[in-house]
């Protein structure tokens, strides 16, 4: 890729990281890390107060951001012209559609400008002279004032509709503070909870409420019980978790009258029910955690719903049991399981019960009325597609609403008449800069992987793009924990595809596109799927035509970025670049670390190193880390934010410091470091899209667009 090459010349010395070896061993194998000192020894503490990083990783990481400056330089007007570009495409004042709760309706907007949303409500009587009666309950543009960084965790009004909880991460490292808002007065009440994983649940009362609270490890593992008015010390333990390997949440049930605390790893869940109007009361357990059985509740009234793969349902089903009686010896089967359809969700109303399912790599709504079992699916007709269900806030209804979208066509929200299948058009997004969707192509096609089976791959391009191999491409990817990548509509990758790119996403093994099973076939022991599956999406769109090999800058963040990591190590030749978010490259290191915040939550996903010889091994024959080989690597361009608990910033840093000592090649490899933010990166809505502007603008840089 001479072009690549050539578009960065002339760039000084890149930064040389210090090499202090640092030797393990385990199941009789030794490891030299070089670079394990780029980890902060204070680092639970630093996440708090970033001022306190060692001076010496600080430079560091100051020297990368620097040279990544330079070797960007020359695309700072296309960086401006990228970020205005995908500023146009967003309506600055947009609002949601306001949703009915008891005699309120609630929503957020946002303001020309703001870069936080607006929380607002309305009398739902308010008619004509609605918007007169608004009420702004949280400003996020007003809260985030004078602070580098600021996260909503979001809002939530009690029952009573008197007070809001809403919480917010001021630092990046997602340990979420809560605060009780009056909402007659709009003044919050002294009451402050730190330290949580942000999510709540309010008391039936709307006296008190629920939440996690985070150790300084960042594991949520402890639900609280606060009440308005008094101290956070004061505060009642309801339950603890002992075992370093589960988290704990907490949830409301659509009634107020249940709270459901749930304990889970990526494999394995439990569920304990509690009375919402009597904190004092025992919770009480469900089903015991029993390895690999997940299960999920929602209230309907006088039965619980579960969502289960117990007995063998891979791809789930739905039971149900008697709320004074919710345990598995009484469930009963509502809709059987079915090998290849994927039931995602599940929720209740008086009338009706809804679930979301995935069937053939496409999602579906299905409404079952729950007096005469009759059913009927909510679906459409393009190749790809997405939909999302926001269901209702309320449980004596008929209507729900639902979103769809496809990567031509911006999303629609309606509101879905359960007893007369009417579908009222509430919102279509709008582009203000312009989009007319028979301008692009949408296709689905299947890529033979190395072991027979066929990986989806969602493609837009603009319909004036030539097939014949002189497209550049950018091929995304994740492949894990069984999360699907949706084939929505997407305004960002416009400034792309309107520059002659080929937009791909390849649902590989590890997600769930195509069933439980696909996630199965691409975790732990099976882990390589991944990375071939996406190897062989990249060859296939290369051999169809519709981009070159070393045209195609793949990119993935998080576990998409640790493979990125493996697919550059295994097979350099099939991307011309690549752009690693966030990436998830020391596997290895930090499997074996039990103190980082998501090690042993992680091990049913990836294995355990510390006891397994065996994953010990698995492990270290795909991390990326560990595999940098003394080859020819692309360009690469890995992106982190210093406060990120969830892949630490060490992880890239390390990761970088040996691409650079081992590469045979020319090509550079940069590191761009957030020192104000976290996993998430920049938390406004526009300083977001200055960083997706600096990775564009490096993929236009490489294909020698820039």
């Amino acid at each position: 890729m001479e072009f690549a090459l050539s578009a960065f010349e002339n760039l000084p010395v890149a930064p040389v990281a210090e090499k202090r070896p640092l030797t393990d061993a385990r199941h009789g194998i030794s490891r030299t890390d070089d670079y394990a000192w780029m980890r902060d020894a204070n680092w639970q503490a630093m996440f708090k107060d970033p001022s306190i990083l060692d001076p010496a990783i600080r430079a560091h990481l100051e020297a990368e951001n620097a040279y990544q400056g330079v070797a960007m330089a020359g695309t700072v007007d296309l960086q401006k012209e990228l970020f205005a570009e995908m500023r146009g495409r967003i309506k600055e004042d947009d609002s949601s559609v306001p949703a009915p709760d008891g005699p309120w309706l609630y929503g957020v907007r946002y303001v020309t400008g703001g870069e936080q949303p607006r929380h607002f409500r309305i009398p739902r009587d308010a008619g004509a002279g609605a918007s007169a009666s608004e009420q702004i309950t949280l400003d996020g543009d007003k809260e985030a004032e004078g602070k580098a960084y600021f996260r909503l965790a979001g809002a939530g009004h009690s029952p009573d509709h008197r007070l809001m909880i809403w919480g917010y991460d001021d630092k990046g490292s997602e340990f979420f503070t809560l605060r009780v808002r009056d909402l007659e007065t709009g003044e919050d009440l002294p009451d402050l909870v730190e330290n949580t994983g942000g999510g709540v649940a309010w008391s039936a009362g709307s006296d008190g409420f629920f939440y996690t609270a985070v150790d300084d490890n960042h594991r949520p593992n402890r639900i609280y019980h606060h009440r308005i008015g008094t101290t956070a010390k004061e505060d009642t333990l309801i339950r603890e978790e002992q075992d370093s390997g589960f988290f704990m949440s907490v949830s409301g049930s659509s009634l107020d009258d249940f709270v459901f605390i749930t304990v889970n790893d990526h494999e394995t869940s439990e569920c304990w029910v509690m009375p919402a109007d009597d904190p004092a009361a025992m919770p009480r357990l469900v089903a015991g955690r029993e390895t690999g059985v997940e299960y999920s509740l929602c209230e309907g009234g006088e039965v619980f719903f579960i969502l289960t793969n117990a007995g063998g349902a891979k791809d789930f089903k739905i039971m149900q049991a008697p709320v004074e009686a919710p345990e598995r010896k009484n469930w009963e089967e509502v809709v059987a399981h079915k090998p290849g359809r994927l039931i995602l969700s599940v929720s209740a109303y008086r009338n009706h019960l809804v679930w979301m399912e995935r069937e053939n790599g496409l999602p579906r709504i299905v409404i079952r009325d729950r007096t005469t079992g009759a059913e009927h699916a909510i679906a459409f007709d393009e190749e790809a597609y997405a939909l999302g269900f926001q269901g209702s806030m309320e449980y004596d209804t008929e209507v729900v609403r639902f979103s769809y979208s496809s990567m031509t066509t911006p999303s629609e929200l309606y509101d879905y008449n359960m007893r007369t299948r009417e579908r009222t058009l509430l919102k279509r997004d709008e582009v203000p800069s312009g989009h007319s969707p028979s301008d692009y192509v949408t296709r689905r096609v299947m890529a033979p992987a190395h072991d027979g089976e066929e990986v989806p791959i969602t493609l837009l391009y603009r319909r004036d793009t030539p097939l014949d191999g002189t497209a550049p491409c950018l091929l995304y990817g994740y492949g894990s924990y069984g999360i699907s990548i949706p084939a929505g509509f997407n305004t960002n990758c416009l400034s792309l595809v309107d520059r002659g790119f080929v937009y791909a996403i390849a649902h590989i093994r590890g997600g769930k596109e195509k069933g439980f099973g696909w996630y199965e076939a691409g975790k732990r022991e099976r882990k390589a799927n991944t990375f071939h599956d996406f190897i062989s999406a990249a060859r296939y769109l290369d051999k169809e035509g519709f981009t070159a090999h070393d045209r195609i800058v793949a990119q993935g963040g998080s576990a998409g970025g640790m493979l990125m990591g493996a697919v550059a190590n295994m097979a350099p030749d099939a991307f011309g670049a690549i752009i690693a978010a966030v990436p998830f490259v020391d596997v290895l290191n930090t499997m074996l670390d039990d103190t980082l915040p998501l090690t042993p939550p992680e091990w049913p996903e990836w294995g355990n190193p510390i006891v397994s010889a065996e994953d010990y091994r698995t492990i270290a024959a795909y991390s990326p880390y560990d595999n940098v080989a003394a080859q020819a690597y692309p360009p690469i361009l890995a992106v982190a934010g210093l406060t990120d608990p969830r892949v630490t910033y060490w992880e890239p840093a390390k990761w970088v410091a040996r691409l650079r000592e081992l590469s045979t090649g020319d090509a550079p490899v940069l590191f761009k470091v957030n020192m104000a933010a976290g996993h998430a990166g920049a938390s406004g809505r526009f300083q977001r899209l200055e960083e997706i502007a600096f990775e564009y603008a490096f993929a236009l840089k490489v294909v020698g667009k820039a």
